[in-house]
């Protein structure tokens, strides 16, 4: 925990006492770490001013005031960078644009796409910044390999493809080779385009404690960045990459604004969708991946609408994608889950390679709303590991075991581990135990002793699992409200399925997370309106 150390800090520096300003920097250090950029002022705003670590828009002080908004100068001086940034790129055009060859490109790659795609695709050629958002299976990472060939087509040799975690970064890289398998690219064209993604850490070349290699003085060499699940991406990092990015290139961002936010702090796509020029954001709506029947759309799109009836109707009546029952009790909660547990991680558990057992890792997966509690991450882990020791499959007499499955808690720039990565123990040639995470289309080992904060994986976190994609999920609700719980947590965890997804559910916590919209104080909607 950051906030009392830093607020005692302040104080210090401060000086002298004053109530105010004791009220104003336990608020805003708090609020941090929910999440939120800053604080709208409810204390005497004449009182703040007249502190010593309190200035304005452009004032060296620890704490600054601005239109109404409290900040800690770093935030202010990131959300204002970001800002003037996006403001610049929208404003200006790339140095040129063969409108010839961008018609003859589109009219080969999507002459039958709707003309949400064509204009997103176009829009990432002729601007210096664009986004593309749009739900899972409405076509962002097939439009913007489009982009990518026809910007190739114009003469740009220098791409790089990021995305927040390793797991979105390999999925992004699978993504845009079985796409290109798909269109009809000249081999010529195909030969320019990039093969691998990285993540955003690794593409900025984080230094361990000193930051990023690159910056506004030392810029990405790349003419086009695209950027995948954007909604994941904090304030500092964003302003960052943005910072990185050479006032000549190209970057667009692509992600789904009505997910949960950034687990650090920011709302920053949502921000960026709802405050930036709208020629800059295209939206795509159209599903491609499911028919209009299918269960999982029809409730993320109920979800999405806060709609009570359709969402419960759909719960208490699924169609064959769908799976869905009210939240089990705590008693019988072993019970339930033991042939889920089996069935869901069996493939895994006997997978022949390391390889092979990442990729069945993504088959299934149990989402908790919550981290504590009898439904929540620990304790459904603990279950996991009791049901596949029982069935025989793991054998978790220590800490690593061969099958345990791994998410990394905290950045460690030095192994290239972050927060969200994912993993599995399993032995290596020569029956030493290692924990192996995807990485460029392989996979590369760390000894279990040097991975930094983690956490057994059976059952993640909704927040956890932003990035990620299953064939199968398995999400389960509290059985009473939690204020953690909203309309966004639902959607997140619904749109994590790529073909079926169980739901347990109780009617109070869902009732109170479609009432609830996750919400965080930000001034940089308003900065991108100026």
């Amino acid at each position: 925990m950051i906030a009392a150390p830093l607020a005692e800090l302040l104080l210090r520096l401060n000086g002298r006492r004053v109530p105010e300003l004791e009220r104003a920097v336990t608020r805003v250090c708090g609020a941090l770490e929910e999440g939120h950029v800053c604080v709208p002022l409810e204390e005497d705003e004449a009182r703040l001013r007249a502190c010593e670590v309190v200035g304005g828009p452009g004032d060296f002080k620890p704490l600054i005031l601005d239109n109404g908004l409290l900040y800690l100068a770093r935030y202010w001086n990131y959300e204002n960078a970001l800002a003037k940034n996006l403001r610049a790129r929208a404003a200006s055009q790339p140095a040129s644009c063969d409108e010839d060859k961008l018609a003859a490109g589109l009219n080969r790659y999507l002459r039958d796409a709707d003309a949400a795609q064509r204009a997103a695709a176009a829009n990432a050629v002729r601007r210096k910044f664009s986004v593309i958002t749009g739900g899972p299976g409405t076509g962002k990472t097939r439009t913007a390999t489009v982009a990518l060939a026809l910007l190739a087509e114009q003469g740009v040799t220098r791409f790089a493809l990021a995305a927040p975690t390793g797991r979105a970064a390999a999925r992004l890289k699978d993504s845009l080779a079985q796409t290109l398998d798909t269109l009809a690219v000249p081999a010529a064209t195909r030969a320019l385009l990039p093969t691998d993604a990285s993540t955003l850490h690794r593409l900025l070349g984080s230094v361990p404690g000193a930051g990023f290699r690159h910056d506004a003085e030392n810029p990405l060499s790349a003419d086009v960045i695209i950027v995948d699940e954007a909604s994941m991406v904090d304030l500092p990092l964003m302003s960052k990459l943005f910072d990185a990015v050479r006032p000549d290139a190209r970057i667009v961002l692509l992600g789904d604004p009505h997910q949960l936010a950034s687990v650090e702090a920011g709302h920053v796509l949502g921000d960026i969708c709802d405050g930036a020029p709208r020629e800059c954001i295209t939206e795509l709506v159209k599903n491609h991946r499911f028919p209009g029947t299918s269960g999982i759309y029809q409730l993320s799109r109920a979800i999405n609408d806060g709609d009570d009836s359709a969402t419960l109707a759909l719960l208490e009546n699924p169609p064959a994608d769908l799976a869905a029952m009210k939240t089990p009790a705590p008693s019988a909660l072993a019970v339930i889950l033991r042939q889920h547990i089996i069935n869901g991680f069996r493939s895994c558990a006997g997978a022949a390679t390391p390889e092979h057992a990442l990729r069945r890792l993504g088959c299934f997966r149990i989402l908790c709303a919550l981290r504590a509690g009898p439904h929540g991450v620990v304790n459904l882990n603990r279950l996991a590991e009791q049901s596949l020791a029982d069935a025989g499959l793991i054998s978790p007499n220590n800490a690593f075991y061969p099958g345990r499955p791994l998410i990394v808690l905290r950045n460690d720039y030095s192994l290239r581990l972050f927060n969200g990565d994912t993993g599995i123990v399993l032995p290596d040639e020569h029956g030493e135990l290692r924990a192996f995470f995807a990485d460029d289309g392989g996979v590369r080992s760390i000894p279990p002793s040097r991975l930094p904060e983690h956490e057994t994986a059976f059952a993640m976190t909704v927040h956890k699992a932003q990035g990620s994609e299953f064939d199968r999920i398995l999400f389960v609700l509290p059985e009473r409200d939690s204020p953690v719980l909203s309309r966004e947590l639902l959607y997140t965890a619904i749109t994590r399925a790529k073909t079926n997804a169980e739901i347990w559910w109780s009617e109070p916590a869902l009732r109170a997370a479609l009432a609830r919209r996750a919400v965080r104080w930000s001034g940089l909607k308003r900065r991108l309106e100026k």
